[in-house]
């Protein structure tokens, strides 16, 4: 197993900077910040706005004299912190995954965009997606305030370096800059493989499940941590491992290198003339790619039975969050305390916050619980009422009509009509 990740080598494009050279500031790569005491008083910019340039610009917001945050594409920034104050990853549920699936994917953008908008209109803030650009999410909570305040001003991107000065894609110019922090990534390598194996491995989306290389007659090699989720990074790479040791024990089959090599040319030659996206850069779904791989090992949650067997705990593992107890609920690795794990996980989220009890004092009814007490009564009363009426205007409209019959209407016809 090859568990080196995709953060070993600092991603330092300053070719991409025109007159970098000439900049007599301070320039570094965040994989080289320690501490902010050595910023203290200074004139930064930070360049790149993905989670570690939003810590590092807020982390230096609170010494700095000005902290400048540059950004092409903007981001939508999350809170650790979701609806009624639960972590952000409770709600990731099966639900939500199944309903992001089913509607468009226009309309699912444009939900995601209102629902991020109206948290803070991102547009003032100066953190819109760029058009054209891949939606991209960042988790911090202090970044807007500290815009906010002004600590951290956004810009553009960079267009030009002078001596002591930055000029931006917008025309502004910020004069006085001391230090420059490229947040600009990594690259991975594997400098003790050797080819083809080497490039084959550097390239993600040809890899079998983002584990298995190809082209090996046996499959003795896996590659476990060059992902990147939209949950949590530790179950993906725990569920890879799972994986590849049954693989390699046998008890698991994967198909032969002969097949896995026609798909991997052919998803190349599919990508390079744009018929497919090349998602190699792209956060896989936390949910549909455990789904992936914990179906390979027979432990994935069977929901329909679940249904059948347990509706409580079907219900809890459709709608409540997805935690990684559901993969042990059934196959190889089931854990006894699975099922009251995941029905106690709530309790469990909170129990810590509860520090400080306060009496609960006699509050005045409010509309949602008088609904809820008078609700069902006031609504019976009200149909019978409905049909009571609706009996009596039929009583009222056949004594009418047995009083004025057609002859007795005909009765006051004039003669001469």
């Amino acid at each position: 197993m090859v568990c080196t990740g995709q953060f070993l080598s600092p991603r330092l494009p300053l070719e991409s900077f025109p007159g970098i050279h000439k900049f007599k500031g301070q320039i570094l790569h965040s994989q080289e910040y320690r501490i902010p005491d050595a910023f203290r008083g200074k004139r930064i910019l930070v360049v790149g706005l993905g989670n570690t340039g939003g810590d590092v610009a807020v982390e230096l917001s609170g010494i700095a004299a000005q902290v400048f945050l540059s950004t092409r594409t903007g981001a939508w920034v999350r809170s650790r912190s979701s609806v009624g104050g639960y972590p952000l990853n409770m709600m990731q549920t099966r639900w939500r995954n199944f309903l992001a699936q089913v509607l468009p994917s226009r309309f699912v953008s444009w939900n995601q965009e209102r629902q991020m908008n109206k948290i803070f209109n991102h547009e003032n803030y100066g953190l819109s997606i760029a058009k054209g650009k891949k939606p991209k999410f960042i988790v911090n909570d202090e970044l807007p305030t500290c815009i906010l305040c002004g600590k951290i001003t956004m810009k553009t991107s960079v267009k030009d370096f002078t001596e002591s000065s930055i000029v931006f894609e917008d025309g502004t110019i910020e004069a006085n800059i001391d230090v420059v922090i490229f947040t600009t990534g990594y690259e991975f390598s594997f400098p003790f493989f050797e080819e083809p194996l080497k490039s084959l491995c550097t390239k993600k989306v040809i890899l079998y499940k983002r584990v298995f290389p190809p082209n090996l007659e046996r499959s003795t090699l896996a590659i476990i941590g060059l992902i990147s989720l939209t949950g949590s990074i530790l179950v993906g790479t725990e569920f890879q491992a799972r994986w590849a040791t049954r693989v390699f024990k046998g008890l698991c089959n994967i198909p032969p290198s002969q097949k896995l090599m026609a798909e991997a040319i052919k998803k190349e030659e599919l990508i390079k003339r744009g018929v497919i996206k090349d998602t190699s850069q792209d956060k896989l779904d936390f949910i549909s790619y455990m789904d992936e791989l914990t179906q390979c090992i027979g432990a994935k949650p069977n929901i329909p039975l679940l249904f059948l067997k347990d509706p409580r705990l079907a219900w809890e593992v459709f709608f409540g969050p997805c935690t990684p107890y559901q993969y042990r609920l059934m196959g190889p690795g089931r854990w006894d305390g699975a099922r009251n794990a995941i029905l106690t996980q709530w309790d469990r989220t909170v129990k810590p916050l509860k520090t400080r009890t306060v009496p609960k004092s006699q509050e005045p009814a409010s509309l949602s619980r008088y609904l809820k007490t008078w609700g069902a009564p006031v609504l019976i009363v009200s149909l019978l009422l409905i049909y009571k009426s609706s009996l009596f205007l039929e009583l009222v409209q056949s004594k009418l009509q047995g009083r004025f019959s057609p002859s007795r209407i005909l009765w006051y016809i004039p003669q001469n009509s």
